[in-house]
């Protein structure tokens, strides 16, 4: 039997998302919306997102054209542009993420992961035999993605390299020229390049609102490139479990196609449908924006709160994503995250991601929580007020 870790964050989510009259800043979805919201952001007024007439068959096993097209542009840029074959629709990006994974890691092989980052990306390649190191992200770097240290990770039987892009729970990004540098050491090793690019659409460039977006991995002149997304993160479709695999490497897209058959015969017509609605040039754009605009908004009022907290919180400003990474302490040490987390869960009904718990195997980023802030804006603010009051009281 297949030995795997406890998926931390997500059974701690779980526990405590849907607990009555919880104050949840601990959402990484940005703030979701209904096909009625989907309908009046469109620019295409006769355009049903569902077609109730449709016979409800099992569809396009790989996805429909039509939504593997618009997630090939997503993940396309200028010059190279992907089609249609080159995307695989899953249900959602972490049935992506364990289907290329299951897929392309075997017994044996070495894979060097970024770290922190979603525990999904490490444990289910250690929970098929093979060998992990955790490209470590450090806070004294600003969680900058160090090309030495990554170098020094790389083994013979390296076969994947892992990244996360933009990064949760950080909130920081890789840019297109440090992209490179990783696409470049891939390829002169052989090494198949995964990238998570579920925030992908969420380069908001933090409270200056500047950013240089970097390019998707499918894009950097290495066919040996992997991407993952979904409808969840960027897009604030949850409800519609779609995600999708995409590669212009096709014997890399024909051994996933294979081992799919055995997980997902297909996604459901109505999520495809759905998705292929907020994925059209009639309503993507304007559902991006919209989002944009909300993390751009929210991030300001989460910053407003670290400065006036300095004295007991740090962290590195995010500038893509949906999440921060912040760190506590009390008397000049770290707090128990957990424990911090717990205490603030029920004296304040405020509820969040412990980070050594959820992202640091309880050995790594003590004191740290990861808050999610592109959620809706009025609950934000009464978290961070009833937060700040706690933090007062208690850590001051």
């Amino acid at each position: 039997m297949v030995l795997i870790a406890p998926f931390t964050v997500e059974q701690y989510m779980g526990k405590y998302e849907n607990t009555p009259g919880v104050i949840n800043i601990a959402e990484s979805c940005a703030d979701s919306v209904s096909i009625d919201d989907l309908v009046r952001l469109s620019k295409d007024p006769q355009r049903s997102p569902l077609d109730t007439a449709l016979k409800l068959t099992y569809g396009s096993v790989l996805g429909s054209t039509e939504l593997r097209k618009y997630v090939a542009a997503h993940c396309s840029h200028e010059a190279t542009q992907l089609s249609a074959d080159d995307v695989i629709i899953s249900q959602g990006a972490i049935g992506a993420n364990f289907l290329a994974l299951y897929t392309l890691i075997h017994p044996g092989d070495h894979v060097i992961c970024v770290y922190p980052t979603y525990q999904q990306l490490y444990e289910v390649p250690q929970s098929v035999g093979a060998e992990v190191s955790l490209w470590r992200l450090r806070e004294e770097e600003e969680f900058a993605h160090n090309i030495q240290d990554l170098k020094s990770l790389i083994k013979d039987n390296t076969k994947m390299i892992i990244i996360n892009n933009p990064n949760s729970p950080t909130g920081l990004f890789i840019p297109t020229d440090t992209l490179q540098e990783i696409a470049k050491l891939a390829e002169e090793n052989n090494i198949i390049l995964f990238s998570d690019e579920v925030y992908r659409s969420l380069f908001h460039g933090g409270t200056s609102g500047q950013i240089e977006v970097p390019v998707p991995v499918t894009t950097l002149g290495y066919e040996r490139a992997v991407v993952t997304g979904s409808m969840s993160k960027g897009f604030a479709l949850a409800g519609i479990r779609v995600g999708w695999i995409a590669s212009r490497d096709k014997t890399i897209m024909e051994a996933i196609a294979s081992a799919r058959n055995y997980t997902t015969i297909s996604v459901s017509l109505l999520d495809d449908q759905i998705a292929s609605f907020a994925l059209s040039p009639a309503t993507r754009p304007f559902l991006v924006e919209r989002n944009i605009s909300l993390a751009r908004k929210n991030i300001k009022i989460l910053k407003d709160f670290v400065e006036r907290h300095k004295t007991v919180c740090s962290w590195v400003e995010p500038k893509a994503g949906t999440t921060a990474f912040i760190r506590f302490r009390k008397n000049g040490e770290p707090v128990d995250d957990f424990k911090f987390c717990q205490d603030v869960l029920n004296k304040t009904q405020v509820y969040f991601c412990p980070g050594s718990y959820c992202f640091g195997r309880n050995e790594d980023f003590k004191g740290y929580v990861r808050v999610g802030y592109v959620g809706d804006t009025d609950v934000l603010v009464k978290g961070l007020q009833r937060l700040g009051d706690f933090v007062q009281e208690n850590l001051v």
